[in-house]
């Protein structure tokens, strides 16, 4: 199949980077545009980024000139990874004018007719952009990809859910320092150090999960009604995000009934069959030590979660830790993952 032209929105930074990477080969996508702000406009992207990742910059994109953003050149799909506050009227510029942008910014994921996606557990809420397109009288539209730390959650919570049923989920993220980009936290900050507090972060663990899991009725998602309680820090470690969960459950399931439905767990036909989608989604480690950020963060090309410590709660029913790659399945990897889903069901067509 002819590959579709992409461009990358925020191009220099350490999303933009990411996405780059992972769509230098792609099969279905080719990048013929990059954007970015500031001083970067009109220089050559290997003169103009500095390149953060440790495989070598694709030779694809290293002659490409960056435009500005107020003139991004048209393309048919565009991936964000711009900060919220400059994505959200930009996103709406370009979907205004008929192009298909899938964001890993926060700007657009709450919005009622916006799909909030993890293909292995909403691909039927890609349907909402037959909603916005009418909604906007084109064919242009938004799909986001949520936070970093609600993706791997949400990937985890989905089986437990339809097995058991969800009443209350609590969770404590220890997030690596990749998140806050780059240069992020100073060195003085986080060496020999916890931060427990990153702006905004908990109420978006609290709330995406449960519009990810949510019912599409009638147009609109009714989001899951279970209550989740989230608790943020930012800990020193370069990438993946870890999650200590507790769950309490519709029905108490014993341990092995957990691991069971975890290890269980594929992606739909929706999801199955595109090139980001892991064999397995959700790995279970049965290691007492297991996972760690540096031995399990690429498991899947880090587009699986890594979950281990499945046990007894004696304050919920069960509690395990999680780990998910934050700049692959929670940012770059999981928003190429959504432009997948959304050329297979039709939507880029």
């Amino acid at each position: 199949m002819k590959k579709i032209p992409v461009g990358i929105l925020g191009a220099t930074g350490t999303v933009g980077q990411r996405l780059a990477l992972l769509l230098a080969d792609h099969p279905w996508f080719e990048v013929t545009a990059l954007a970015a702000s500031g001083r970067s406009a009109g220089a050559r992207y290997a003169d103009a980024c500095h390149w953060l990742l440790p495989a070598a910059m694709p030779a694809s994109v290293r002659r490409l000139v960056i435009a500005p953003l107020e003139a991004v050149p048209a393309c048919r799909l565009v991936f964000s990874a711009l900060p919220a506050d400059v994505a959200g009227p930009l996103e709406e510029r370009l979907a205004a004018e008929g192009c298909a942008v899938c964001s890993n910014a926060s700007a657009h994921r709450l919005d009622p007719n916006v799909p909030l996606l993890v293909p292995e557990v909403n691909a039927g809420h890609a349907d909402l952009i037959g909603e916005q397109r009418r909604r906007r009288g084109g064919r242009g539209f938004i799909a986001a990809n949520p936070n970093c730390s609600a993706a791997p959650l949400s990937l985890v919570l989905k089986p437990l859910s339809e097995a058991f049923g969800l009443r209350r989920v609590s969770v404590v993220t220890m997030q690596a320092v990749s998140g806050a980009g780059y240069p992020g936290v100073p060195a003085p900050d986080i060496l020999d150090n916890i931060i427990p507090h990153i702006a905004g972060e908990e109420e978006k663990v609290e709330r995406e999960p449960r519009k990810l899991l949510g019912t599409l009725r009638e147009g609109r998602v009714e989001e899951a009604q279970f209550i989740l309680s989230a608790q943020c820090n930012r800990v020193g470690v370069r990438d993946g995000h870890t999650g200590c969960v507790s769950l309490e459950f519709e029905r108490r399931p014993r341990v092995e009934e957990v691991v069971a439905a975890l290890e269980a767990f594929r992606a739909g036909p929706d999801a199955s069959g595109l090139p980001s989608s892991p064999p397995r989604p959700v790995v279970v480690r049965r290691e007492d030590d297991r996972p760690q950020p540096l031995r399990d963060r690429d498991e899947g090309g880090g587009m699986a979660v890594v979950v281990g410590r499945v046990r007894p709660c004696p304050a919920f029913h069960v509690k395990l830790v999680l780990l998910g790659h934050n700049t692959v399945r929670g940012a770059a990897g999981g928003t190429v993952h959504i432009g997948e889903l959304l050329l297979a069901r039709g939507w880029l067509a």
